[in-house]
């Protein structure tokens, strides 16, 4: 089995705990407004690469790995999810650490076939960063132009089955940054017992360049950079939602 591969990167020190080599998959069904990487949106114009040739290239380079390990990111790994699942379970026989880092979009409940392959790759996932792109319905839609039932559907499933998860979530100027939106994603949050960690990122506006070179129009170009002060008001607000739900289920 060969996977679309749009890059790979030897020493990622963001992408999980430690030094990763992190894999970045083609192909993603969410069109998000601030995407700093639309050039993985297409499943067209990977690389093919097969799980032999990865874990060779993790190999070469392994002893830089030995308190990190590997991610998944993109795109959206889970939809190449065969190849996904393949790749980690190459990882635990060798006795690499494994982490995906998804929205969990192309999660469906509601299928038999799929939910039996979610059971399969968790089996040898160890950590999930899970980006939550809005918590609200309709917001959720017009920021990413796909419905969010299944991410969060997603996210309690991994709860359920006791995978530990980082909520990532970018505060946007007048999108996600209102407290209204921040109390109701922590109050979510406060159900899943696995979330064991919480990244807040502050939208910027870095990948306003790779959108004019592949002439995609920037829908959030009005938008300014959010600075740190209030990038870390909106992680305490959303820590308050989480500690009111904790409250209510203890």
């Amino acid at each position: 089995m060969v996977g679309q591969i749009h890059s790979i990167q030897t020493f990622g020190t963001v992408d999980g705990p430690g030094t990763r080599f992190v894999v970045f998959f083609k192909g993603c069904p969410m069109r998000c407004a601030y995407c700093h990487n639309p050039d993985t949106w297409e499943m067209a114009g990977g690389e093919e690469w097969t799980v032999e040739a990865l874990m060779k290239y993790y190999d070469d380079n392994k002893e830089f790995y030995k308190n990190g390990g590997l991610t998944a990111t993109g795109g959206e790994p889970l939809m190449q999810i065969d190849f996904l699942t393949e790749l980690f379970e190459a990882c635990k026989k060798e006795g690499v650490h494994t982490c995906l880092d998804t929205s969990g979009i192309c999660f469906n409940p509601d299928s038999p076939e799929m939910l039996a392959k979610y059971d399969r790759l968790i089996k040898s996932t160890d950590l999930v960063m899970l980006d939550i792109k809005h918590i609200d319905p309709e917001k959720h839609i017009e920021l990413t132009s796909q419905k969010n039932d299944n991410i969060l559907a997603f996210a309690r499933y991994l709860s359920d089955h006791d995978i530990m998860m980082w909520i990532r979530h970018v505060i946007v100027p007048g999108i996600t940054y209102e407290p209204e939106y921040l109390d109701r994603l922590g109050y979510f949050l406060g159900d899943l017992k696995t979330a064991k960690g919480l990244e807040v990122l502050p939208y910027h506006t870095l990948g306003v360049s790779k959108y004019e070179q592949l002439g995609i129009e920037y829908k959030l170009k009005d938008v300014k950079a959010l600075n740190n002060d209030d990038a870390v008001k909106a992680r305490q607000i959303i820590i308050e939602g989480m500690k009111r739900r904790r409250a209510e289920l203890s």
